[in-house]
């Protein structure tokens, strides 16, 4: 059974975007061999406004993912962490080719019961 991973990125190459300063998630389908396809690049407003966040946009930026089943960033505040893995998405974090953590992620996922640590 495959998972719907969304990737904050500003090329679709590498996970190379600040969760809260993404203008768009590249939306992935990670099938458990570790191989993934580009579903879409999904807009969003982005969270941080003036280094402030709401409670609005990050219901916002939420909606438009809520059918990931984890979210990928070079880097994401503990707010935007914890508002995400209380709704049962999963949070990984760190800058990384997307190909690779793809792989990563699969491998984590089939010897873990998918809970929200990082992956190796």
């Amino acid at each position: 059974m495959g998972r719907r991973i969304g990737i904050a990125s500003i090329d679709g190459v590498l996970i190379n975007e600040h969760f809260g300063r993404s203008r768009w998630f590249y939306i992935i389908d990670l099938e458990p061999d570790g191989s993934s396809a580009v579903f879409e690049r999904r807009p969003v407003t982005p969270l941080c406004r003036c280094g402030a966040h709401s409670e609005e946009g990050m219901a916002e930026v939420f909606a438009a993912l809520k059918d990931c089943d984890a979210v990928l960033a070079a880097k994401i505040g503990p707010g935007a962490r914890r508002y995400f893995e209380e709704r049962g998405v999963a949070v990984f974090e760190g800058p990384l080719a997307i190909e690779e953590a793809a792989r990563k992620l699969a491998a984590y996922y089939a010897v873990s019961d998918g809970s929200k640590r990082r992956p190796v």
